[in-house]
């Protein structure tokens, strides 16, 4: 069967990547990963009629081939007159997915970012992604019940060790994650990965500094809005959750709490500030449902099925944020006129410094997708494929969306000091 210019050169770079796929494996990835990307949806219907009139095909054959790729070999058509059909074993494809965006990656750099994300009351997907430019792309991720009851931990553990391996081992890797996934066993399976773990922790512990004796709460470290503090401590009073690391401290004006990093590097090599990266795997998230990809019309009913249907919007979501993301590269050195003489008019409107660039109006994954239709209106042979160029790690926080009311924050600190007081009653009193 044939297939359009631009749809073969997608699967031949598919087929690279993910050579361990069955053929129809593979064409049932392109299929799904391209209609996606141009749709900006991953629902079925649209997809099929998009993939009909571009395969010249009935749209009932196509959403049917579709279907197939998702489902489990059991409800597959002829499964049950004996024919061989095989399951696609997601799993089998973070290691690829990983080594795709390392072999695109620029520099050495890179950051994975854990955290989980809820389908209405029916599934729970905890991820793990690569951020970079505000993106995130997801590398590996287990769709588990909503009220599922157990521990997590052998699904983060599980995931990690999925994607061992893959990262060169000269590589600096920072392995995030917010406060409320910290536990002292992730911790640890970070390390062995060989990664930097970098953690939040909740404001409600103690520490001591090397050199001090007893334990105290961190608070006393940053005990008002604009302090910082950082040092090599040892962690947790308790014997059986100690840990010795460098823990980073900020408290940054209009957030209700500081921060508190724990981490594996020593406190010259790191930079609270860098953590500010973590949140860009919600911005993944809502690209994944109503910015971009309408996940949370799906009508998926089982879990293996939800997992399948992730790997086709992380490729498309790779594929948008790879091309938008060298295209934004593009567009912010014409900005920066660093080429031009210093004389040029160029220079003299500027009226941000050289070397500097606008904010983004777009995300990388937008542009990228946007860049994709133009490709097709244009008639271009080829389909753009793009590189993946993080930014500089941030140096600086950002401030709150919304500041808090002057009564609001007087009141914060009242209740602040009515603790810090009766915490201070009680170590008199012992």
């Amino acid at each position: 069967m044939s297939y359009p210019a631009r749809v073969s050169q997608w699967n031949q770079e598919l087929s690279t990547v993910f050579a361990h796929l069955s053929q129809p494996q593979l064409w049932g990835l392109v299929l799904w990963s391209t209609s996606i990307a141009l749709l900006g949806t991953a629902g079925l219907t649209q997809s099929s009629a998009l993939l009909a009139l571009v395969l010249q095909q009935p749209e009932t054959t196509v959403k049917q081939r579709l279907r197939e790729w998702y489902l489990d070999a059991r409800h597959k058509t002829g499964s049950r007159q004996g024919r061989k059909r095989k399951d696609l074993d997601v799993t089998t494809c973070f290691a690829p997915l990983l080594r795709w965006i390392v072999g695109r990656w620029t520099g050495k750099d890179l950051v994975l970012v854990l955290d989980a994300t809820s389908f209405r009351d029916q599934w729970t997907v905890l991820a793990i992604s690569v951020v970079l430019r505000g993106c995130a792309i997801p590398v590996a991720w287990k769709v588990v019940g909503a009220k599922e009851k157990g521990s997590w931990r052998p699904y983060w553990e599980g995931l990690l060790a999925q994607l061992d391996g893959c990262i060169p081992a000269d590589w600096k890797v920072l392995v995030m994650a917010d406060r409320g996934l910290y536990a002292n066993w992730l911790y640890q399976a970070i390390l062995q990965h060989g990664w930097h773990p970098f953690l939040r922790l909740n404001v409600g512990i103690k520490a001591r500094a090397h050199g001090e004796d007893g334990f105290d709460w961190v608070s006393r470290w940053v005990p008002q809005p604009a302090t910082s503090w950082k040092g090599k401590v040892d962690c947790f009073a308790s014997r059986a959750s100690r840990l010795t690391g460098t823990l980073l401290l900020h408290w940054e004006p209009g957030y209700q709490d500081p921060w508190i990093i724990i981490t594996d590097l020593e406190p010259e090599e790191a930079e609270i500030s860098w953590y500010g990266m973590r949140t860009w795997i919600e911005t993944g998230f809502k690209d994944f449902k109503r910015g971009l990809w309408d996940w949370q019309h799906s009508k998926r009913t089982d879990a293996s099925r939800v997992e399948r249907h992730w790997l086709a919007m992380a490729v498309a979501q790779l594929w948008t944020v790879s091309v938008g993301c060298q295209a934004e590269v593009e567009t912010q050195a014409q900005e920066q006129a660093t080429h031009l003489p210093e004389t040029h008019i160029a220079r003299q409107r500027r009226r941000r410094p050289v070397g500097t660039s606008s904010p983004r109006s777009l995300s990388c994954a937008v542009r990228g997708r946007l860049l994709l239709l133009a490709a097709v209106v244009r008639g271009q042979e080829m389909m753009p494929s793009g590189t993946l160029q993080p930014e500089a790690w941030p140096q600086t926080f950002q401030a709150p969306r919304k500041l808090p009311s002057a009564s609001k924050q007087r009141e914060r600190e009242r209740r602040r000091t009515y603790k810090r007081q009766g915490r201070a009653r009680k170590r008199a009193a012992a």
